[in-house]
């Protein structure tokens, strides 16, 4: 019987490999084909501006939810909020989805043409008329990125481990391996016609995982009013009622650490630079509604699979001792990997493949794409900014240190990743908060606001980055979430009123940066 048990998880384990194996071999060839597609720094980071309506929608949900949140996400907040993380759910598809692209999208196009800017920084120094203000943020985006990445590669690392058998470490190698090939091959071209098949993929595991999982607990309103119960549902009231005393030493009520994160979760997006980039290469603001529904739709099937995965975990996981096997010697149960421990142990095995290839494009697809922004943040915000060489030895150069930089970042990360930082959503909600706090305000504001000056988007930015800092050094981890939404909400304010104590930019300044017929 035992040799019986062994064989069949060996045969999974290699038909996990093989299929696995073929995914990657698909990848790398979509990223050779694209490397002859890329000719520039345009083609490298932005697709030349180019992508329509089905491509950008599908870059833009795929980056927005990876191993973080089937993985992370899933397993703490489904765990330790259950039925409220629905909440995120709504955020996450009306705010981070559907409003960021009906507000931000349009305007955000047609600014950057204007002003030749390719990425974040670039736009702030061009709004702002601030060189120093692009190397700042250059250097903010890559230094906060690298531990989003790592919280990526932590995630997957710890499916591939319980899936396919790998060493935490072996997995860990793989993925930063096969991310730099790939992305060094084609860049955003690349990512974005991957995407496509990516998220295919995403969608059609979500949907099954979710129907297979509440079929086995009786159906849908089965298994919603079984997570009604209050059993089931945390006091959000107190501090200690969620997460069940799994992780304890919580600071605020269980309903201000969730209403700040769905705050982050949802707004992050509005200034993410990995997120904002894909409103810079749409091909035309016209896409903007067929965009919105295409990306609200991946955004709610996708974001409601994740949390009501980890929801379900509470039906099948009913008993204190049944987290036994996932609890440390210090008695604290590790709920990053929680949700792989449930796949593997209530899931069928022709699922764990589906949902191992959804997990692992989705995380393709964001470690793609903070990749290519934080190796920008280097090459083009910072050498590109004072390079005096001729436009055509500058091209070159700038392409090859993309390349250099998008190896060096995916090591960097790995090195991070290898630390094995206790709670992988930390690590997530730390560079959200950080680099929501520095750039939503002077991103905003100066889309829309004529009268926004320098000082006052320096202003903002620095806030954000000390509150953010300074809140997580003094809270800790419990207050990581709170930290994060105050760092974004306190700029909103810091921003506008420095400007207005402020000069304003010229008349010509602003004719420049908004044009001639546009009127705010």
């Amino acid at each position: 019987m035992e040799d019986n048990l062994t064989s069949t998880a060996t045969t999974h384990t290699a038909l996990y490999v093989s299929v696995v194996v073929f995914y990657v071999l698909a990848m790398l060839g979509i990223g050779y084909w694209c490397m002859k597609r890329t000719r520039n720094v345009g083609d490298f980071f932005l697709g030349n501006r180019s992508l329509g309506p089905w491509m950008s929608a599908f870059a833009y949900g795929t980056s927005y939810f990876s191993a973080v949140v089937f993985i992370g996400y899933a397993g703490k907040l489904g765990w330790g909020f259950g039925l409220h993380t629905l909440w995120i759910v709504l955020g996450n598809t009306l705010i981070g989805t559907v409003l960021a692209w009906l507000v931000l999208a349009g305007r955000t196009r047609e600014m950057t043409a204007r002003l030749n800017a390719m990425t974040m920084p670039e736009f702030l120094a061009a709004r702002y008329d601030s060189k120093p203000l692009q190397v700042f943020s250059g250097i903010t985006i890559f230094a906060f990125l690298v531990p989003y990445s790592a919280s990526v590669y932590m995630g997957l690392s710890y499916l591939f481990e319980k899936t396919m058998g790998l060493e935490y470490g072996q997995a860990l190698v793989f993925l930063a391996v096969l991310t730099g090939v790939y992305l060094i091959m084609g860049g955003y071209f690349a990512v974005v016609v991957s995407d496509f098949v990516r998220g295919l993929v995403e969608l059609a595991g979500v949907l099954l995982m979710v129907y297979l999982l509440v079929h086995m607990k009786g159906g849908f309103i089965a298994t919603f009013q079984q997570l009604m119960n209050p059993v089931n549902m945390p006091d959000l009231f107190t501090p200690e009622g969620v997460l069940k005393g799994v992780s304890p030493g919580a600071l605020f009520p269980g309903w201000l650490t969730l209403m700040a994160l769905v705050f982050i979760t949802s707004f992050g997006p509005w200034s993410l630079p990995q997120m904002v980039q894909k409103f810079y290469s749409m091909r035309d603001k016209k896409d903007v509604l067929r965009i919105v529904f295409i990306a609200g739709t991946i955004s709610l099937f996708l974001s409601f699979g994740a949390y009501y995965t980890g929801a379900l975990t509470h039906l099948f996981f009913p008993n204190p001792g049944d987290l036994a096997p996932i609890t440390n010697a210090a008695g604290r149960v590790n709920l990053d990997i929680l949700i792989p421990h449930f796949i593997v142990t209530f899931v069928p095995a022709w699922l764990v493949l589906i949902i191992l290839l959804l997990i692992f494009s989705a995380s393709m697809s964001s470690l793609s794409s903070l990749v290519l922004v934080s190796s920008s943040a280097i090459a083009i915000d910072i050498y590109g900014a004072f390079s005096k060489a001729p436009e055509e030895k500058k091209t070159r150069r700038t392409m090859l240190l993309l390349r250099i930089l998008c190896g060096l970042f995916v090591l960097v990360s790995l090195l991070l990743a290898m630390k094995q930082i206790n709670f992988i959503v930390n690590l997530m909600i730390i560079a959200w908060g950080a680099l929501g706090g520095a750039f939503l305000a002077p991103y905003v504001y100066g889309l829309f606001w004529r009268r926004t000056t320098k000082i006052g988007a320096y202003a903002g930015m620095i806030t954000g980055l000390c509150l953010s800092v300074g809140l997580f050094l003094k809270w800790g981890s419990p207050g990581i979430p709170v930290a994060g939404a105050i760092s974004m909400i306190v700029p909103l304010f810091v921003t506008p009123i420095v400007s207005l104590l402020t000069p304003p930019p010229s008349p010509e300044r602003i004719k420049q940066i908004f044009g001639d017929g546009e009127k705010n």
